[in-house]
This record gives structure tokens, C-alpha cells and sequence, in this order.
């Protein structure tokens, strides 16, 4: 394969027969690939979640069109509730027969000095980004405790957990938090037999991000990856998958970084 133009690699069953639940799932980014990817590779039902309803419904219907499985539901969630998160939950157990792999996707960043911060506009990324996988991770673990045959959950976290960035402190937190919170609930959840790990990416390149970044700074991030260019979206999603497979049986606690930065 060309690194510096991959090509889409095509599903080996992974995910066979397994079901698959995946919040903020309904646009162009990594969440909406991952849920793509786990159709391809085999699973049998999914629920994807967004608190958007037109462009979750519009998701739905797409997902089912592209890959021609029936079994595909939506359902409204916003992670910063704790009565969404169960909803979704329970709504997912009940469509899917239970969950096997949950991948905690949902996240908010803005870009703001930390001088010029207030607490509003930290709480509210800290809230999603960190507390919503929390929230979904903590629910997730008590329904697959007692429903006793294991399963998965899969975390997004960032590179910025680990790296510095200007105007990023607050999801720079958020996500270090995430990796922290992935490997103590491991460490627990490992006694009823669930596994969770986490994936990094650095500059994962979708529609959304062309938008909102200027061309010359998104050039100047890509400048930065020792390929040249950022991560397509399904490059993200085929670790998640990965992750969330049994080709990752003996991992757990882990955060795998999907990186080519430099330095």
C-alpha cells in the first residue's frame, strides 16, 4: 500500500456476528466510518447515536443503503445527560439483543487561550468529551457486569492527551483524562471478562474540519505527519475495529496512537 495514498481495505469479518453501539456516529468523521467499517467487517446489528435527529435519521438511512444491512437503528443522545446515556443504552441492548462492542466516540474541542477562558467554556468540553465517555463506560460496564458474557468498549481519545498544544487545554485535559479513565476501568472490568482501550489519532482529515480550519493552517498540520498529510477518517476506524475485534484479545488498557507526527 502507498502511505501517501492508501486505499481502502476491504472487511475480513472482524466483527462477525457481533453487535456494535457508537455515539456521535451521524456525519463524515470518525464515527460514522467506525460504524461503516463494523457493517463491513460482519456485525449484525448497530445502533448509532447523535444529538442531531435530521442528520442522525439521515445517517441511519445511509448506512443501510451503503451496506445493505437491515439492522440499523438511531437513537437521539446527548452524553452530557445521564438519563440519555441510559436510554441509549438500554435502547441498544433491547434492538440488538445485547451490546458486544460499545465505541465512545463523542466529543466537543474549541480552541480558546487559557488566559481568555472561562469556566462555562471548559466545563463544557470536559463534560462531553471526558465525563459523556465516563458516563457511557460506567452504564456500559454495569449492563455487560450483569448480563455476564463480556464484551468491548472502545475509547477516542488524542494525541493532545499526551502532546501540547496552544488554545487546547481544555480537550488536551479532557482527552489525557480519557486514557487515564481507559486504563483504571480496565483494570476493573477485566474481572467480568470486558476489555477497553482507547485510540489516538493526531490530524484525522473529514469534511467538517476542512470547514471549520483554514487552509493554511490545516496545511501546515499536515506538514507536520511524516507522511504528508492527515488520517483518513477510515484509517482511525480500522484500529477501532481492530481494537474491538478478538485480534486484540490480550489488550486491554491501552491507548494505541494513530500518528505519523514528527518529533
Amino acid at each position: 500500500m502507498d502511505i501517501h495514498n492508501p486505499t481502502y481495505v476491504g472487511g475480513h469479518g472482524l466483527l462477525k456476528d457481533r453487535s456494535v453501539l457508537i455515539t456521535a456516529a451521524a456525519g463524515a468523521g470518525i464515527g460514522f466510518s467506525a460504524a461503516t467499517r463494523a457493517v463491513e467487517e460482519g456485525c449484525r446489528g448497530i445502533v448509532i447515536s447523535d444529538i442531531h435527529e435530521g442528520r442522525l435519521d439521515a445517517s441511519v438511512a445511509k448506512l443501510k443503503e451503503e451496506t445493505g444491512l437491515e439492522n440499523v437503528f438511531g437513537k437521539i443522545c446527548n452524553v452530557a445527560v445521564e438519563e440519555d446515556v441510559r436510554a441509549l443504552v438500554d435502547f441498544a441492548e433491547d434492538k440488538l439483543g445485547g451490546v458486544d462492542v460499545l465505541i465512545n466516540n463523542a466529543g466537543l474541542g474549541t480552541s480558546k487561550h487559557l488566559i481568555d477562558m472561562e469556566d462555562d467554556e471548559w466545563m463544557k468540553v470536559i463534560d462531553v468529551t471526558l465525563n459523556g465517555t465516563m458516563r457511557m463506560t460506567r452504564y456500559m460496564m454495569r449492563v455487560m457486569k450483569a448480563r455476564g458474557n463480556g464484551g468491548v468498549i472502545v475509547n477516542n481519545a488524542s494525541v493532545l492527551g499526551w502532546r501540547a498544544q496552544k488554545e487546547q487545554s481544555h480537550y488536551a485535559a479532557a482527552k489525557a483524562g480519557v486514557m487515564a479513565l481507559t486504563r483504571c476501568a480496565a483494570l476493573e472490568a477485566a474481572e467480568f471478562g470486558v476489555r477497553i482501550n482507547a485510540v489516538s489519532p493526531s490530524l484525522a482529515v473529514h469534511p467538517m474540519l476542512k470547514k471549520s480550519c483554514p487552509a493554511e493552517l490545516l496545511a501546515e498540520l499536515e506538514g507536520k505527519e511524516a507522511y504528508g498529510r492527515g488520517a483518513e477518517v477510515w484509517e482511525v476506524a480500522n484500529i477501532m475495529v481492530f481494537l474491538a475485534s478478538d485480534y486484540s484479545s490480550y489488550l486491554t488498557g491501552e491507548t494505541i496512537s494513530c500518528s505519523s507526527q514528527r518529533g
